[in-house]
């Protein structure tokens, strides 16, 4: 079965080209349009669907993972699901150890999926006890395992590189002049903005940071999921970031409530973040300029914490 019929072959073909959705109602009257890069729309419910495939491809050609093989990986949440829900199309178990912070509803998808869960403490990656570090630990213990490596691999931003950058470009006709993104792993913004840059070398790629991030400083606790770090992961390529900006756990909040009740968009923690900053930079562009900002997963996975009491 292919899809020239209009059939895809499995779930995972249905990842990617997600709508590019102009904001309405929350943006300044100043000219400058705002869009959001929807990727809740991916059947993971998250931009992380892209680089599940790339990791699991180039794990399986390395021949790292092989059939009946365990995916081990740490996550704030999104990359998991999306390597559950992978590893479910292809046969393999999955295991994923998390922080403490990640909601509860991320967790219960991470076991609808089939995946096991170890929760760890929230701890500085200096700590051995560092969800990553007990993950590396997990995938050399258990047979088969297979530690799926999100902040080191290059397939990660080369996923970004190959299509989400060029899904921008070509759903804009190249018009963006700037685009707004997080980064945790920094995948995302490193492939999106080499890609953008290579196109109109004058693109201004601007990085939505939590307070109490290493990528605007001083490092300290935060509650933003999915993006933010206390350290430069191996995947971040800070060439091609031209400004960080921060936004508090309270401001990324209050915008995540508002593109739910004012643009009818129900997204994350970090989505609000990163349009919190697009309003900003909207504000210092000239009228007719176009920002994209990169909305990387769905409201659903902070209906008990974000949205919750709303």
């Amino acid at each position: 079965m292919s899809d020239r019929d209009g059939i895809l072959p499995d779930v995972l073909a249905a990842v990617g080209h997600t709508p590019l959705v102009a904001l309405r109602r929350i943006v300044p009257d100043n000219g400058v349009d705002v869009v959001l890069k929807l990727e809740a729309v991916n059947p993971g419910g998250s931009i992380k669907d892209r680089i599940a495939r790339s990791l699991i491809a180039v794990a399986e050609s390395s021949g790292r993972l092989r059939p009946g093989g365990v995916i081990v990986e740490a996550t704030a949440g999104n990359t998991g699901i999306a390597l559950a829900m992978a590893a479910a199309v292809k046969g393999y178990r999955s295991m994923f150890v998390v922080p403490d912070k990640m909601s509860a509803d991320k967790i219960s998808i991470l076991k609808a999926y089939g995946a096991e869960v170890q929760v760890v403490p929230d701890v500085p990656r200096d700590n051995d006890n560092n969800y990553q570090h007990v993950a590396k630990r997990l995938a050399q213990e258990i047979p088969g395992g297979c530690y799926m490596g999100q902040f080191e691999e290059a397939a990660n931003p080369e996923a970004h590189y190959l299509s989400t950058g060029p899904e921008i470009w070509d759903g804009t006709q190249g018009r963006v002049d700037a685009v707004v993104a997080g980064a945790g792993t920094g995948g995302t913004i490193s492939g999106i903005g080499r890609f953008l840059k290579e196109k109109k070398p004058g693109i201004l790629v601007v990085g939505a940071d939590p307070v109490g991030s290493i990528f605007t400083g001083p490092v300290s606790p935060f509650k933003i999921e999915g993006m933010g770090e206390d350290y430069y992961p191996a995947t971040l390529d800070v060439t091609v970031v031209d400004r960080w900006l921060a936004v508090s756990d309270d401001e990324a909040f209050a915008m995540t409530r508002r593109l739910a009740q004012e643009e009818g968009i129900l997204v994350g923690g970090s989505s609000g973040a990163i349009v919190h900053v697009a309003l900003r930079v909207a504000k210092e562009l000239k009228p007719g300029s176009l920002i994209v900002a990169v909305a990387p997963d769905t409201g659903r996975n902070y209906l008990s914490n974000i949205f919750s009491g709303v």
